[in-house]
């Protein structure tokens, strides 16, 4: 999995994503979502160091089907939340 944290005043938000998911572009109707090493990083994770970051962080954006498991496994996101954009699974994390 690959990992991206970006800070900004205290907050954190965490881009992650499958290996196999890297670099591809997604489309569902109009939209086109590009899963970027620019914004969800080149760095590869464990499963613990994902779930660590997941745990701190006010906002998430999540691809593919071992990091939505991380999150689900880790309590972050609820299965239920998570959509298919061309058959990739997605979430996002807002905490308030």
């Amino acid at each position: 999995m690959y990992l991206k944290i970006y800070k900004s005043e205290g907050q954190r938000l965490v881009a992650a994503c499958d290996e196999e998911v890297l670099g591809k572009t997604l489309k569902h109707g109009n939209a086109v979502v590009e899963i970027s090493k620019a914004f969800y990083g080149e760095e590869s994770v464990s499963e613990e160091e994902l779930q660590k970051a997941l745990e701190e962080a006010m906002t998430a954006n999540l691809f593919g089907e071992k990091t939505i498991k991380c999150a689900i496994k880790c309590g972050i996101i609820d299965p239920d939340s998570v959509i298919m954009i061309d058959s990739v699974p997605h979430a996002q994390v807002f905490r308030v």
